[in-house]
């Protein structure tokens, strides 16, 4: 695996890790409760930042506190078969290999699609997603069932509170995660259909409080 690191690295251009700015002008997010599990995040229209700019983000809260994610709609023109054409296992992922987020930017982590944890070194997403950061788990997954998951080099860390002072400044919309969307295969114009469902939300949320406050 560590050759494999190494590989998809060296395909990639080197992506220095970015502080997170206010978006200027950006509405603040609706009270949304990102601790009870895996979200969409989809950053804001006026997020101009060239490393935040027009992403989905999958996101979920860790034990302590904080938050992981990765980039969901950042394909590379790298995969596991072009980097190793002589490796059957490989070949039968015929999708790109994706950039994840800044963070331990030489690390290869795996969205997995699976009843049960795919091995040591995995965290539960949601009761079918892990995102498996061991090396050995990753490896296993590609000799067996490549096809049930999907490869990223790099990750996006929060640290206790920075998601939800994020949230508070308007850079995110938050969304309902699901595996159809983290899966799908074109995402070229996901940002911008979220961007509308989004927009959707933001409109009902207030009618829904003062039906509620009723």
């Amino acid at each position: 695996m560590t050759k494999l690191r190494n590989a998809l690295l060296a395909s990639l251009p080197f992506l220095a890790a970015l502080h997170l700015s206010p978006a200027s002008g950006a509405p603040p997010a609706a009270e949304t409760n990102v601790d009870a599990g895996a979200v969409l995040l989809v950053a804001h229209p006026d997020f101009r930042d060239p490393m935040w700019r027009q992403t989905v983000l999958l996101a979920a809260p860790l034990p302590n506190g904080g938050h992981v994610g990765v980039i969901i709609n950042r394909p590379t023109t790298a995969t596991l078969g072009k980097l190793f054409p002589d490796h059957a296992s490989s070949q039968r992922v015929v999708d790109p290999v994706y950039f994840g987020g800044p963070f331990s930017a030489q690390t290869l982590v795996a969205l997995v699609s699976s009843p049960a944890s795919p091995g040591h070194g995995s965290l539960a997403l949601t009761e079918t997603l892990f995102l498996a950061v061991n090396e050995r788990t990753i490896d296993r997954v590609i000799e067996e069932r490549p096809e049930a998951a999907r490869y990223y080099v790099g990750l996006v860390l929060w640290r206790p509170g920075e998601l939800e002072h994020e949230l508070g400044k308007g850079l995110w919309s938050v969304l309902d995660a699901d595996a159809r969307t983290v899966f799908r295969k074109d995402t070229d114009g996901l940002w911008k259909e979220l961007s509308r469902a989004a927009r959707g939300v933001r409109v009902q949320a207030p009618a829904a409080q003062l039906a509620a406050a009723r």
